[in-house]
């Protein structure tokens, strides 16, 4: 099943419960929140306080991206304020294992997240404990980047990967997802894809999604 995530980095956010319904009601799958530091990522977003009030606007699983170093710390506050979702950063995690078992003991899913300089290796250990795989098809920090053509190799090798290891993985892509890009991705093995500016910065957010569900099947 394709799923689709719009991420709220690219929302209006003085009308974000808004923003948030109008997905929904376009079509969207999941909701996708991108939380940054300032330190493991040059930008600073938001955290907890944002997932709390993105809980109360929709039914949609929310979709938490932590782009923030040392997210042991944090992630009970994340899972309290109503995260379905939650996938860390392998290059933030010096305990990887402990942080997914952390966020699994607390019936949430979790996923591992790979930077585009990152090789399949450093999740190929865990990828039988996780739920999904977020791979970054951007440089993580930033909205509105073109997508790394040298992706599909990777999302290809993961998705060969997890027939061996984990066949109920999903492979999620994040950054650059387009009509142009999506059915690449789709085709490589990906079923989850992350989408900010190509689906806010329209006027119709409905035909957006329905055209990135049409393409990737």
């Amino acid at each position: 099943m394709t799923i689709i995530a719009p991420s709220i980095l690219s929302a209006d956010f003085t009308i974000l419960g808004q923003e948030i319904n109008a997905v929904e009601n376009g079509g969207a799958d999941w909701i996708h929140i991108d939380v940054m530091d300032g330190q493991f990522v040059p930008n600073i977003t938001y955290g907890p306080i944002i997932v709390k009030a993105s809980k109360k606007a929709t039914n949609l699983p929310l979709d938490v991206h932590l782009m923030i170093k040392t997210p042991e710390l944090i992630i009970p506050d994340f899972i309290k304020a109503g995260a379905d979702f939650i996938s860390v950063h392998a290059e933030a995690c010096t305990h990887l294992h402990r942080t997914i078992q952390m966020i699994k003991n607390a019936n949430v899913k979790a996923g591992v997240a790979l930077n585009p300089a990152t090789p399949t290796e450093a999740v190929e250990w865990i990828m039988d404990e996780i739920d999904f795989i977020l791979v970054m098809s951007v440089n993580p920090g930033f909205g509105g980047q073109k997508f790394i053509k040298s992706s599909i190799k990777k999302i290809e090798k993961l998705a060969a990967m997890k027939e061996k290891k984990n066949p109920d993985l999903i492979i999620q892509v994040d950054g650059g997802v387009n009509e142009k890009t999506v059915q690449d991705i789709f085709n490589a093995g990906a079923t989850s894809f992350v989408a900010g500016s190509y689906i806010f910065n329209a006027p119709d957010y409905k035909k957006q999604i329905s055209l990135l569900k049409e393409l990737a099947k």
